[in-house]
């Protein structure tokens, strides 16, 4: 006789096997996705620690401009040669004490965008402050005694990275008279000053980057930092050159933009940076390393083997005022100012990296800059010149508008008089409609 207790478990036994199966298999499947995890998400933990090897090997190479004597700059260095100050007014008592440690403590001062790290020395003076200039590259590409480069990972969420690269200048030069399109260049002929190559649009410190998106790992596209704006490209974009899989910068003479090829770029529809091959800097070799917690925006410093600073300073990076000189007052001597344009030899200093949109959904930055009337009109009128309104090509365009618009008044004359006599004519069918003329004409003989 079969005893039913000892072949069949009772329902308290089939409730603990199964769980005891669900439990191995929530185990297995936890263990199998393990397998799958992109690359990226697997390292999450090291990123924290140290730079990703699929970072270094994909971060940018800059060669700057073989005439730029204005080259990267030791960010220590340029703070210990300013004082804040706030609406042109210094403020005692920081002699030397300023540091990459404790810079933000100057947002106590004011709002966050009224302190101006000002120049102890004045950029008209002669001979003009060395420590302006910065420091050129040997030749592996590394600067050696000072950090003008700090490198910020933003990660977001377990597949996607963003990379910043940002490049650190004291002094950029604006552009000058033959760094204007024709025919605006020939606007600034009354003006001596220009026409002497006057530099305008000067500033103390300057602050250029690039982004580079990764996907599980492998990079995706890239942005470029110019001036008010910049330039995003897709990876594999044959406009994007490269070097052992390293893509390459050229910075612009002067301004420092950012660009992905040699030769001329114009830029705000009439002005033209210059970019060659000059001297190759790797900005890996002397940089500050750094991941960001995109909700908190809190900073963690990252090691790399590749780099020689042991310091990581973090401070530097919540300060929010500006990294130079507020703009000289008209009346002050070392300003010089074009009447009419508005244009002026100097200009103030940029904000930090941490204004610079680092959490953002594209390449580019979420909120870009908005033209003004005077920018939108000039960028139409330098899109028509070169084939409408240069030379000859003028007085064609103008007999085309002039024809154009004779036959649009011709036009709208017989429009008007063709749909007057149309109503006209409708009218008439109406009263015709209402009033028959058989009734009145047998009126008529009635009466």
């Amino acid at each position: 006789m079969l005893d039913l207790k000892t072949q069949f478990p009772r329902p308290s036994s089939l409730k603990s096997i199964k769980i005891g199966f669900w439990f191995r298999f929530c185990i297995f499947s936890f263990l199998l996705a393990g397998r799958f995890i992109p690359a990226s998400a697997q390292l999450r933990e090291h990123e924290f620690q140290s730079v990703p090897d699929y970072v270094k090997k994909s971060a940018p190479l800059v060669w700057l401009h073989s005439e730029d004597p204005f080259l990267p700059s030791d960010l220590l260095t340029h703070i210990q040669h300013t004082t804040p100050a706030i609406n042109q007014v210094r403020i005692p008592g920081f002699d030397r004490k300023l540091n990459l440690d404790n810079l933000a403590g100057l947002n106590n001062l004011g709002e966050p965008d009224e302190v101006f790290l000002t120049s102890n020395d004045s950029p008209t003076s002669s001979p003009f402050p060395s420590w302006l200039y910065g420091q050129g590259p040997d030749s592996s590409g590394r600067i050696h005694d000072a950090v003008p480069c700090i490198v910020i990972l933003v990660e977001k969420g377990l597949r996607e990275l963003d990379a910043f690269f940002f490049y650190f200048y004291s002094y950029d030069q604006g552009g000058n008279i033959t760094q204007v399109l024709e025919p605006l260049d020939s606007l600034f002929k009354d003006e001596p000053a220009v026409m002497q190559g006057m530099h305008f649009g000067n500033h103390i410190g300057d602050w250029e980057h690039n982004m580079i998106r990764f996907n599980d790992g492998k990079p995706i596209g890239m942005y470029y930092s110019q001036h008010s704006d910049g330039q995003a490209f897709v990876w594999d974009d044959s406009k994007l050159s490269k070097e052992n899989g390293r893509p390459i910068v050229y910075s612009a003479l002067g301004s420092h933009a950012n660009y992905a090829s040699p030769g001329n770029h114009v830029h705000d529809a009439a002005l033209v940076d210059y970019c060659d091959a000059g001297s190759r800097w790797d900005p890996m070799l002397s940089a500050y390393f750094y991941s960001l917690e995109p909700i908190n925006f809190t900073l963690t410093p990252l090691s790399n083997p590749e780099s020689t600073r042991i310091d990581q300073p973090t401070s530097f990076f919540y300060y929010t005022g500006k990294w130079g000189d507020e703009r000289y007052p008209d009346d002050d001597p070392r300003q010089r100012t074009v009447p009419y344009f508005h244009l002026r030899q100097f200009e103030s200093g940029p904000t930090g990296p941490r204004s610079k949109q680092l959490v953002r959904k594209g390449l580019h930055p979420d909120f870009r800059h908005r033209k003004s009337w005077m920018e939108w009109g000039v960028s139409v009128f330098m899109i028509w010149y070169p084939c409408c309104l240069r030379g000859w090509r003028v007085w064609i365009s103008g007999a085309v508008v002039l024809g154009g618009v004779v036959a649009a008044g011709l036009g709208l004359r017989y429009g008007i008089r063709y749909a007057v006599r149309c109503y006209m004519r409708q009218g008439y069918r109406k009263l015709d409609t209402d009033i028959p003329l058989q009734d009145v004409e047998g009126r008529t003989r009635d009466d």
